[in-house]
């Protein structure tokens, strides 16, 4: 049986980014090629690992202040690259009309796939590599990410999508997924569970990014009529809370407040209340010992199986493995 050569993988770290972007990626990567060379009978193949930088010095730091030394500028890159990576993004450094997008444009079609970590989805987009193709990326960044870039079609739920040969992943731990997601179509899936294993992670982490996103930005609503409406609506959503309930709070006719309300958050008064429960539900699986019902009554989600409704649909996964998943470390290890 022929030996595979090893596959090149070359990850770019983008100057500011967070060290998880490109240390748990790599990791991967390393671990599957040792994974490899433990089993003797095994087409060895495996991956070589590049670090190469953007800019013109190799040394990249860290939002935490650590260095991280380039081999290589992505100038001097010659060898063929099977696999690109691009970690984290900075457009204070990397400008649009920066040299590196035009590398990165012209290297694309050389490329047996691309992808990005984060908001290295940016980078991707500015050279038009996602023009046309559906990308997610962290789902703090998706609305600007979506103004910026109309012609990519943004889903912030996945942790990573696959659009022909461009990968993209979304928050930062989401390239640990898509490392492992890509070492299982290299080598299948005994190889991927292996390496996860190794690291002690799932091969598969189960949900969304929803399950970790912020539902409703009231910080950003502070002067509206949601934001004044917010501590008072948190104390009564127990209650019925239909539109005329609304508008009698803030003295204003049922249809000014529907249209001024929707003006400035986006949403219909019955979509923000039906969030907001959804948060205030979210908080109470997190940090309390009340059951599904006890909180379902509290945030007047109906009975459990409304509530495990309502949760499927915005966060996409269920009251009970939400809190499973995110109840604080207390409560979890008491």
């Amino acid at each position: 049986m022929s030996k595979e050569k090893k596959k090149l993988v070359v990850i770019i770290p983008m100057p500011g980014i967070l060290l998880l972007d490109i240390a748990g990626p790599s990791d991967v990567f390393l671990m599957a090629d040792s994974a490899l060379g433990e089993n003797p009978g095994a087409r060895k193949g495996g991956y070589e690992l590049l670090l190469a930088s953007p800019v013109d010095t190799k040394k990249i730091v860290t939002r935490s202040g650590l260095a991280v030394d380039c081999a290589v500028m992505v100038s001097e890159i010659k060898r063929p690259i099977d696999t690109l990576i691009v970690a984290g993004f900075s457009r204070v450094q990397l400008k649009s009309g920066h040299p590196f997008f035009q590398w990165l444009k012209r290297i694309y079609p050389t490329v047996r796939r691309i992808g990005s970590i984060c908001v290295g989805t940016y980078a991707l987009a500015e050279a038009g590599i996602l023009d046309g193709k559906q990308a997610t990326t962290h789902w703090e960044f998706s609305q600007d990410f979506q103004s910026r870039y109309p012609a990519v079609k943004v889903d912030t739920n996945p942790f990573y999508t696959c659009d022909c040969n461009v990968y993209t992943s979304g928050g930062v731990a989401s390239g640990i997924d898509l490392a492992l997601a890509l070492v299982e179509e290299d080598y299948g899936r005994d190889v991927a569970l292996h390496t996860a294993r190794k690291l002690v992670l799932p091969l598969k982490r189960p949900g969304y990014q929803s399950q970790f996103s912020t539902l409703l930005q009231v910080h950003s609503l502070e002067n509206s009529i949601a934001g004044k409406l917010h501590p008072w609506l948190v104390r009564h959503l127990g209650e019925q809370l239909g539109v005329e309930h609304l508008a009698e709070h803030s003295h204003m006719s049922v249809r000014n407040f529907t249209r001024v309300f929707l003006k400035e958050t986006g949403l219909t008064p019955a979509k923000f209340v039906e969030k907001l429960r959804v948060e205030i539900a979210r908080k109470y699986l997190e940090d309390s010992d009340l059951t599904m019902d006890q909180i379902a009554v509290k945030c007047g989600l109906g009975g459990l199986v409304s509530m495990r409704r309502t949760f499927m649909r915005h966060m996409m996964v269920s009251p009970s493995d939400y809190r499973r998943s995110f109840r604080t470390s207390l409560h979890a290890t008491a």
